[in-house]
């Protein structure tokens, strides 16, 4: 699909892709709200959570890559394509590893990596026209939200 189809817009996503992709976010504000109102120790175990859900957020973003490789997507299951979609669960698992705010720093670049690799991935049709449209806004909740966990 050329580059000029592609869509920036969440509301050119299918309804339940939208719907679904709003309550997968959905724990980032929640843990955000709950780290910054709280006493130090939930604060902190909100951090962790929201640390551990971005993490498997990142997995989940890298399986979806997987997914579009594997209908045929662009180029297809090539060595680059799957091998690209390796690394968000890698990042995630590196920031569970690190784990405190640090956790947190690791999963914000990586989020604004993930979009701007599938930007890249979808201006050669190796996803859905309307996919960057919907990621753009969930991403951007992610990492803002692990941001000011991060600084809190």
């Amino acid at each position: 699909m050329p580059s000029s189809e592609l869509s920036f817009r969440p509301l050119q996503a299918p309804v339940p892709a939208l719907t679904v992709g709003v309550v997968a976010v959905a724990p980032f504000l929640a843990l955000l709200l709950l780290a910054l109102t709280s006493d130090i120790g939930l604060a902190d175990r909100a951090r962790y959570l929201m640390g551990a859900w971005g993490a498997i957020l990142l997995a989940f973003h890298g399986g979806c890559r997987w997914g579009f490789a594997a209908a045929g997507l662009g180029e297809g299951a090539t060595w680059w394509t799957l091998g690209v979609g390796v690394v968000p669960a890698l990042l995630g698992l590196l920031a569970l590893g690190v784990g405190g705010r640090a956790m947190l720093w690791i999963e914000a670049p990586a989020f604004v990596a993930v979009f701007a690799a599938d930007v890249a991935l979808a201006r050669v049709g190796g996803t859905p026209g309307w996919w960057p449209g919907l990621i753009l806004p969930l991403l951007t909740i992610c990492t803002v939200c692990t941001m000011i966990g991060a600084l809190t």
